[in-house]
């Protein structure tokens, strides 16, 4: 399996991803590309102990540390 295979895998269910700036958001992988660039749908993050709520985002690859 490769990795992007995995990733493949996880369309359409929840994940988790951190990112380069310690910034953890929730929701669910709608799309990805080769550069790991992700669409996440219904996405929240805390921030200060406040959730924030998106529609939909957009995550930049190169931003990208793990998803799970």
């Amino acid at each position: 399996m490769k990795p992007l295979d995995a990733l493949g895998n996880l369309l359409n269910e929840p994940v988790m991803v951190k990112l380069k700036n310690g910034m953890i958001i929730k929701g669910k992988l709608k799309a990805f590309d080769i550069h790991i660039n992700l669409v996440l749908e219904n996405a929240s993050y805390e921030d200060n102990g406040v959730e924030k709520k998106f529609n939909q985002i957009f995550l930049r690859g190169d931003m990208v540390v793990f998803i799970s």
